[in-house]
C-alpha cells in the first residue's frame, strides 16, 4: 500500500464541480483583484472567527509582515517568538527593522514556553508572536497575562491553526492581530498563495488595508509606503466554498488522529495538546529518538512522512548572528519530530496501515 503525505487530487475529485462553478462565477463577474467576492469571503471569515475585521492579503508571510507594521513594530523594538517554526515567522520581524528574540519551546506541546518568554522580556520588548504549531493552540492565558502586565502587543501566527480553539475561542482572536495562510496544503487552502489578517482594532484594520494596497487610503491617494499584497478573487471564491466545510474537515482530522492514538504504541511520544485547547491537526507529529531510522523504515513500506522542522531558526544561515545562542528543547526537537500523513481524505485503512507499521518498527 502506498500512503502519500498529502494527496490534494482526492479533494479536487470530490469537489471538482463546485470548484469549477465558483471559478466560473468569478469570470462572469470579471472582478479578479479584491472586489465583491473577496469582500464576501472577508465578511464570512470574520463571522466564522467571531471577529470585527478581516483583510485578505497575498499570502501568510505578507499577513505577518503587514500585521507587524500595522501594529507599529519598528527598528529598535524587540519581538519575542519561537525558534521552532517556519522561517516566515522570524524573517518578517527582522524585515520591520525590529530585533528577533527567540524563546525556547515546551518539550511536550512544542509551542513557545511562557516561562521562557518571561525570561526574555526587556524594556525594548514591544510584542510577542506565538505560533500555534501544527494546529495546537498555545497557552494563551499566560501569554495574554504577560501582554497586559508588560504592555506588550500579541500577534498570533495561525498559519497552521484555522479552526483551533483555546477555551472555546478561536486562535487568532486573542491578540491585536491573527495571521493566516491559505497555502494549498493548509486546513483551509486555496489554489495558490493567499492569506488574511484578523483584528478587532479599527485603526489597525485601516492601516492593514492601506499597507496591502501600496499605502493607499483610497485609489491613487497614498498616505504611507505599502505593498502589493491583495487576495485574488478566484482564491477567495474557493476559500468561501471551503470555509463552509472547515469544521467537518477538521473533525475528520481529529478522527484520524484518534486512530493513530489508539493504535500506535503508547511508548511513542506525541505532541501534547495544550490544556483547554482543541487541536486541528494540520500535522500529526510523533517524537522519537529513532526518527531517522523510523523514517527510512516507513519509506520502505511506501509511507510518506515529513519533518517540520529540521533546523531551528537560530541555526539557519540567515540568522547567523544567533548561531551561538542555545535553545536546548528546540535543538532536541528538530532531531526527534516526525509528521505522519493526515488530511481529511486519508482513508481509515491507510491510517491503520501507517500506525501498524510504526508499531512493527518498535517491536
Amino acid at each position: 500500500m502506498k500512503v502519500k503525505m498529502l494527496d490534494l487530487s482526492r479533494e479536487y475529485k470530490t469537489y471538482k464541480k463546485d470548484y469549477l462553478n465558483v471559478i466560473e462565477n468569478v469570470f462572469n463577474q470579471g472582478a479578479f483583484i479584491l472586489g465583491p467576492i473577496v469582500e464576501e469571503f472577508e465578511n464570512d471569515f470574520a463571522e466564522y472567527m467571531n471577529i470585527k475585521h478581516v483583510c485578505g492579503v497575498g499570502n501568510g508571510t505578507d499577513a505577518l509582515r503587514i500585521a507587524l507594521l500595522a501594529c507599529g513594530i519598528k527598528k529598535g523594538d524587540e519581538v519575542i517568538t519561537t525558534p521552532f517554526t517556519f522561517v516566515a515567522t522570524a524573517e518578517t520581524i527582522a524585515q520591520t527593522g525590529a530585533k528577533v528574540i527567540f524563546a525556547d519551546i515546551d518539550e511536550e506541546t512544542l509551542n513557545i514556553d511562557p516561562d521562557e518568554i518571561l525570561k526574555k522580556i526587556t524594556p525594548q520588548t514591544k510584542a510577542i508572536l506565538p505560533v500555534h504549531l501544527y494546529g495546537n493552540p498555545c497557552d494563551m492565558d499566560r501569554i495574554m497575562e504577560m501582554s497586559e502586565k508588560h504592555n506588550l502587543i500579541v500577534i498570533e501566527d495561525c498559519a497552521q491553526s484555522i479552526g483551533s480553539l483555546y477555551k472555546n475561542k478561536q486562535t487568532g482572536s486573542f491578540g491585536k492581530c491573527g495571521c493566516f495562510s491559505f497555502f494549498p496544503t493548509k486546513n483551509l487552502g486555496c489554489a495558490g498563495d493567499g492569506g488574511a489578517i484578523i483584528t478587532n482594532d479599527e485603526e489597525i484594520n485601516m492601516k492593514i488595508r492601506m499597507l496591502r494596497a501600496h499605502g493607499a487610503a483610497k485609489k491613487y491617494v497614498h498616505r504611507i509606503e505599502g505593498f502589493n499584497s491583495r487576495l485574488d478573487a478566484i482564491h477567495a471564491a474557493m476559500l468561501n466554498f471551503k470555509l463552509k466545510l472547515i469544521n467537518s474537515k477538521n473533525e475528520r482530522r481529529r478522527e484520524i488522529a484518534n486512530i493513530y492514538n489508539k493504535i500506535i504504541n503508547n511508548k511513542i511520544v506525541r505532541q501534547k495538546t495544550q490544556n483547554n485547547g482543541q487541536h486541528v491537526y494540520h500535522q500529526f507529529t510523533i517524537i522519537t529518538e529513532k526518527r531517522n531510522e523510523l523514517r527510512d523504515f516507513l519509506k520502505k513500506q511506501n509511507i510518506d512522512t515529513a519533518i517540520h522542522y529540521s533546523i531551528p531558526l537560530h541555526k539557519q544561515e540567515v540568522f547567523s548572528d544567533y548561531k551561538n545562542e542555545i535553545y536546548p528543547i528546540s535543538e532536541k526537537a528538530v532531531n526527534r519530530v516526525l509528521s505522519l500523513p493526515i488530511y481529511p481524505e486519508l482513508k481509515d485503512e491507510e491510517t491503520i496501515y501507517v500506525a501498524e507499521k510504526i508499531n512493527d518498527f518498535f517491536r
